[in-house]
């Protein structure tokens, strides 16, 4: 096979990154913690977690549906993650602490949510991607679905890295 077709190594994050970056994602990032956003997977290409339906999250009483803001902060946040986890995977040569205290500058640019359809259920699922990480500047995409995989949202958006 000619070199430049060629696979790209696949990169697996040590237990000790997956962890940090999980405790900063649920418990130092406040908000997180009260929109209930549990990490479920961190892979350099794709973060994933979830929001469990919580009558504190409601936007709607009549339909017991999930508030807007919601759905924007959490796929926002999941965005952020998915820089996070890109930076990481960019650095494998440092140790994993080292890697963890590269997020200091990390902020939103841009955001720009499209909502599909009502977020009506238990719990949702969200995920993340980075579609470039330049030097200064990061893009995202995520999603926002349903209990039973029905996409419910999308986003997309921009970070600050340095």
């Amino acid at each position: 096979m000619p070199q430049h077709l060629a696979p790209a190594p696949v990169i697996a994050f040590e237990e000790e990154f997956v962890t940090g970056l999980t405790q900063i994602f649920e418990e130092m990032i406040v908000f997180n913690k009260l929109l209930g956003l549990k990490v479920t997977s961190v892979k350099p290409s794709l973060v994933c977690a979830r929001i469990e339906m919580r009558p504190e999250l409601v936007g709607h009483y009549g339909y017991n549906r999930l508030h807007g803001g919601v759905i924007s902060a959490g796929l926002d946040n999941m965005g952020a993650l998915a820089v996070m986890a890109a930076i990481g995977a960019r650095h494998m040569n440092e140790a994993p602490a080292l890697r963890l205290n590269r997020f200091s500058k990390l902020g939103t640019i841009d955001l720009r949510i499209d909502y599909l359809r009502p977020g009506i259920g238990e719990y949702f699922e969200l995920r993340a991607e980075v579609m470039r990480l330049g030097s200064r500047v990061a893009s995202t995409r995520m999603e926002f679905l349903g209990a039973d995989g029905t996409l419910l949202s999308t986003g997309s958006g921009a970070y600050i890295v340095s």
